[in-house]
């Protein structure tokens, strides 16, 4: 089965990790960020050697964010905008192939273990099963009671 392992972040903990610290993330360390990214590395070349590794990506900074949607004649909108200092906003991913929710769970854990400066806010890693077989009648909510 595949799973989405979604890290969260916001633009304060980007901003900490180059050496600013706010009231809400302190700042980071040159080795701080070497601790981190040395750990991630040591989960992707695990998850590479058991084969259940699909994919993982950091992401850039929410500040780099572009939002598209659509106007009333249906013509994209697009703004170039940053998120709030404190809004959780996806900071990673990896796609994993796994042969059950026990074993993602015990892999979202271990990368929920992985080290940070003391007082770095504390977020979730959140597991979404990937939907392999498809949109069916029986799966689908539509809201209705």
């Amino acid at each position: 089965m595949k799973y989405l392992m979604m890290v969260l972040g916001s633009q304060a903990d980007y901003d900490a990790m180059k050496g600013r610290p706010s009231a809400h993330s302190p700042a980071w360390s040159e080795q701080d960020l070497q601790t981190m990214f040395d750990y991630m590395n040591a989960i992707n070349d695990d998850l590479t050697r058991s084969g259940e590794m699909v994919d993982g990506q950091g992401l850039v900074d929410p500040a780099k964010t572009r939002f598209v949607t659509l106007d009333d004649a249906g013509k994209p909108v697009i703004r170039d905008a940053p998120y709030g200092q404190t809004q959780e906003v996806l900071a990673g991913y990896w796609l994993v192939d796994c042969a059950s929710l026990e074993r993602v769970t015990e892999i979202a854990a271990r990368v929920a273990a992985c080290p940070v400066p003391a007082g770095t806010p504390d977020y979730p890693v959140v597991i979404r099963q990937i939907d392999e077989a498809g949109p069916s009648l029986e799966t689908q909510d539509t809201g209705a009671a």
